[in-house]
């Protein structure tokens, strides 16, 4: 073990540039034996994942190096002498030292950020995933965009996408993305691509979710779209530098779509599509799960006909109705204030407020014309508005409040 982990102060240089905060020499060994799992297993490993929530990364670490000679990790979790020897043969040909340290190079020049279950952005609910969840994420851009909304919905389809379903995907993430909540897909493309940029479009936010390593922008055709996805949201994966995407790791990787969002919609999908997958998991983990339909000629969604006649899947053809499977609708979910003495006092408020934009700053003239107000009558319900916390007033015009706070 000592041959293994590098000296305290030599782990908390390697860590230092990819954490929040300092480190201390306890933290910085916990953290560096956590990155070591994330080198040692595939995606959703349950015997792993067992075996470090039981005895925590470090010792767990010990266990897989001294070959579990002291049966303390066997009488920890209950793990029967069979699966023990077979993690072993699973983990103990990864145990390269050179291999471990490189992925921390490589995840520093790159401008990686680690996380643990332990740090505050972590997304709560991964542990909904059980010992399958993943031990360790690397995540490009703000760590901040997996815990910023309090909704995430899924939109995830077919690759080889129809203009039908790239039209649905647009208009489902921009509305979405509008009302405050992040969309979560996996950056492929067709309808994955087509959730991102939407989202990206309305000034949303958006997070990818990789089945390779963060260096490696897959496919290599959205690099420039993952790259815009890091400025304002989040590019994540679970597995080191270095790590090519496979076939395997993308069906694993649809798990944590699924799990880091509050419902899952298929756009479009095939019989056979990989996004049926990620309708799985979400139908497993009890997430809600809508699926667009489409024509009944169109082979290129027959896969979201099977979720809806055989999984119980809902049907959503619009933003509000994904906002019902959250439970929400564009109204609860930013929670506003019904002031009722305004509400008597005039219809004209609700035109004016229906007339403004939860993001975007609009002129008194252009609320007006969209309210089909006079500027006059605009320019004083907008005062009493900003009196009551519902809008507010910037350099390029006004915009509604959430919750009567200002979001910037």
């Amino acid at each position: 073990m000592k041959d293994f982990l590098p000296p305290p102060a030599h782990a908390r240089d390697l860590l230092a540039p990819l954490v929040r905060g300092d480190l201390d020499d306890e933290q910085a060994r916990r953290l560096y034996a956590a990155h070591t799992w994330g080198c040692l297993v595939e995606p959703g490993d349950g015997l792993a994942g067992r075996l470090v929530a039981a005895i925590g990364p470090e010792a767990a670490l010990a266990e897989v190096i001294s070959g579990g000679r002291d049966g303390g990790a066997l009488d920890a979790v209950e793990i029967t002498v069979k699966e023990w020897a077979e993690g072993l043969e699973r983990w103990r040909p990864r145990l390269r030292a050179g291999a471990v340290r490189e992925a921390l190079e490589v995840a520093r020049r790159v401008g990686l950020s680690l996380l643990t279950p332990e740090d505050p952005a972590w997304p709560a609910s991964l542990a909904d995933l059980g010992p399958h969840a993943p031990l360790v994420l690397w995540v490009r851009g703000d760590v901040g965009a997996l815990t910023r909304s309090s909704r995430s919905v899924a939109l995830v389809g077919a690759r080889a996408a129809t203009s039908y379903g790239e039209h649905i995907a647009i208009e489902l993430a921009a509305d979405l993305a509008g009302h405050g909540v992040s969309i979560v897909s996996g950056a492929a493309y067709g309808i994955d691509g087509a959730a991102h940029r939407a989202a990206l479009t309305v000034g949303g936010t958006t997070i990818a979710l990789l089945a390779g390593g963060g260096d490696r922008p897959y496919p290599a055709g959205h690099g420039q779209l993952l790259e815009r996805i890091a400025t304002t949201g989040a590019v994540v994966s679970e597995v080191p530098c270095g790590t090519p995407p496979t076939k395997w790791r993308f069906l694993a990787r649809n798990r944590l779509i699924a799990a880091m969002s509050d419902a899952t919609v298929v756009v479009e999908a095939g019989w056979r599509s990989g996004s049926l997958n990620t309708a799985g998991h979400a139908a497993t983990l009890a997430r809600p799960l809508g699926a667009v339909p489409g024509p009944v000629t169109s082979a290129a969604s027959a896969g979201c006909h099977r979720l809806l006649r055989e999984f119980d899947a809902r049907c959503v053809t619009n933003a509000d109705e994904v906002l019902e499977l959250l439970g929400a609708s564009p109204q609860t979910l930013f929670d506003i204030p019904i002031d009722s003495t305004a509400q008597a006092r005039t219809d004209d408020t609700t035109r004016v407020l229906d007339a403004m934009s939860f993001r975007s700053w609009r002129p008194t003239t252009e609320i007006a014309r969209r309210s089909g107000l006079a500027s006059t009558e605009v320019t004083g319900i907008l005062g009493l508005l900003a009196l009551e916390g519902a809008v507010i007033r910037g350099e390029d015009g006004w915009r509604r409040a959430r919750g009567g706070v200002p979001v910037d």
